[in-house]
Formats: C-alpha cells, sequence, structure tokens
C-alpha cells in the first residue's frame, strides 16, 4: 500500500510543491506589498487652506501602517514654518515632516496620553506642497495636526 501512494504522489508531479512555493512566496511577499499602505478607521479629516499656509488635522479610532500625504498651500518652493502636533491614547503614532527632496524636516512621536508639539521652517515643493509620512503601529484614538504659516 505504502507503493502505492509513492506511485500516486509521483504521478502527481511537482504540482504540490510549486503550490506550496507560490503559498510561501505570497506569504512572504504580502508584507513587502502593503509596506506603503496605511488603514485607518474612523478617520475624520479638516482642512483649512490660507495664502500660503493653512492647516490640517486628522483624528482616528485606530491606525495601522503608514503612508505618505501632502499639503497643498499654493506657494511653490516657499519657505514655511510648520507646527506639527500628535495625540494617542495608546500604540505608536509618528509624523515625519518631509523637505521636497524626501530628507527628514523634522519627526516627532507621540506618548500615551500624551500631546507632543514640534516645528520647524520647511520647504514647500514645486507644486506648492507640504509632504509629510504617518505611521502608526497599533495606534489608537488619536490625532495629528499640521499648522503652516509663511
Amino acid at each position: 500500500m505504502a507503493r502505492a501512494q509513492l506511485k500516486d504522489r509521483r504521478a502527481q508531479g511537482p504540482a504540490p510543491r510549486v503550490m506550496q512555493l507560490a503559498r510561501g512566496l505570497a506569504v512572504l511577499l504580502c508584507p513587502l506589498l502593503l509596506a506603503g499602505c496605511m488603514l485607518i478607521s474612523g478617520e475624520q479629516t479638516t482642512i483649512d487652506l490660507q495664502a500660503g499656509g493653512g492647516n490640517v488635522l486628522t483624528t482616528f479610532v485606530s491606525a495601522e501602517g503608514s503612508e505618505e500625504r501632502t499639503l497643498d498651500i499654493g506657494a511653490p518652493g516657499a519657505e514655511v514654518q510648520v507646527i506639527a502636533v500628535v495625540e494617542v491614547d495608546s500604540g505608536d503614532l509618528e509624523l515625519s515632516v518631509l523637505e521636497p527632496d524626501g530628507a527628514l524636516a523634522f519627526g516627532l512621536s507621540a506618548r500615551p496620553a500624551t500631546q507632543v508639539t514640534r516645528s520647524g521652517a520647511v520647504s514647500a515643493d514645486a507644486e506648492g506642497r507640504v509632504r509629510y509620512r504617518i505611521r502608526a503601529q497599533g495606534a489608537r484614538d488619536g490625532s495629528f495636526q499640521l499648522f503652516v504659516q509663511p
């Protein structure tokens, strides 16, 4: 009986092994494909734009992942003052304000139940946008806000 089972397996060829390999690769590649994704539940965003500046406030119930976002201030290449504020009840929440070339201008990390604020000078890109990156890991009941002034 064992010989019959072995013969059946040989008759099937490499298909089961190929399928196992394909499943294994899918499991390994999935995190890479989702690396630039952010899942936010209960997100509410308010944007108030003014000449050469503005304000964006986002609150959420839970967040996971990372994402780059922009705030269009309509002033290409302008140097602006950015005040960033982050807050989270639990988990990790980081906000990084970026220069037009992607270099870090400044960053801040939220501490549970504490509001963290930081400011600095940043240049808008050629399209008049200020870029920032959000990274969250198990973040619950949080918010992030950017004030941009000429």
